[in-house]
Parts: C-alpha cells; structure tokens; sequence
C-alpha cells in the first residue's frame, strides 16, 4: 500500500501547482487505490470537481499561459515545459509570440485565469484557433471547458506516469 506522501509526491503535480487534490485524493480512499491512470484519474478530478468554486479557480489560475512569460524565463513546470515543446510553442515567429502574447492578455482579463488546453496532438496553428474561438465563449461555459481541459491534462501526465487500466 502507498503512503499519503508517496501519494502526493507522486501525483501532487498532475493537477498543477494542486497538491491539495492528491492530498484530497488519497484521504478519500487512495490509500487502497490501484494505481492505474484510470483508477488514480478518477479519484483526482472527483476531488477536483468536489473542490469549492475558489479552490477549482486557484488550479485554473496555477497553469502558465501558453508561450507566455514563464516559458520564456524558462520557469515552467517540466511537465508544461514538455508539453508546450510537443506543440511548438517553443518555436514561434515573433508575429506568433505577438498574438499569443495579446490573446492571453485577453483572455485573462475576460475570464481571469489563463487560456487552458490540453496541447498533445495539437500544433500551435490549432491551439491558436482554439483561443480565437474561446475567447467568444461566455464565461460559465469557458470556466467548464477550462476544468474539462485540466482533467484532460491530467489524463495524459498520468497515462505517461501509469498503466491505463
């Protein structure tokens, strides 16, 4: 059986900057958790979901924007630093760090966390087309799309951290 701080050593960093919700996660029955991507899937984002609207906000708030500061300064956790390189987010033009740069300004200041998605598979032609259409999203379906977006992203850390199951 897993101790609580292997579990949250392990998996404290799926949701980013949360531990919380591994925390959450392994006192709400992790401790006899078979540790499939699935099985440990499911019982983070229940805790996820579970958590208050603050606390669900707080995670959206933790994730970098996309090309942003933090990848410049080289600052991004190793996991986002990954993913945002799988993209090509690393290699923008300067016209492309432009208009990422002005998106993510305008995004946060309409929604107030940053423009989230699940970037495997996706080039940054598709995650600059999914921000044009976002940013016209009202802000209860975007504040959903967000959440649905972390799980994704913890789908697929876990999925490279785990069996399936």
């Amino acid at each position: 059986m897993v101790t609580r701080e292997d579990f949250v050593t392990r998996f404290g960093g799926v949701f980013e900057h949360s531990p919380f919700i591994a925390e959450r996660a392994y006192d709400a029955g992790g401790a006899g958790l078979e540790l499939t991507a699935k099985a440990v899937h499911a019982v983070l984002s229940a805790q996820f979901r579970a958590a208050s609207e603050a606390e669900r906000l707080g995670v959206l708030r933790a994730h970098p924007d996309l090309a942003g500061k933090l990848a410049i300064a080289g600052e991004l956790t190793a996991d986002s630093r990954n993913e945002q390189a799988g993209a090509g987010l690393d290699r923008l033009t300067p016209e492309e760090h432009a208009r990422f740069t002005t998106l993510n300004g305008a995004y946060t200041k309409k929604f107030g966390f940053p423009f989230i998605i699940a970037v495997k598979g996706l080039n940054r032609h598709d995650i600059l087309s999914a921000f044009e259409t976002r940013i016209g999203n009202g802000a209860a379906e975007e504040f959903e799309t967000a959440m649905a977006q972390v799980e994704k992203i913890a789908w697929l850390r876990l999925s490279s951290m785990l069996p399936e199951g």
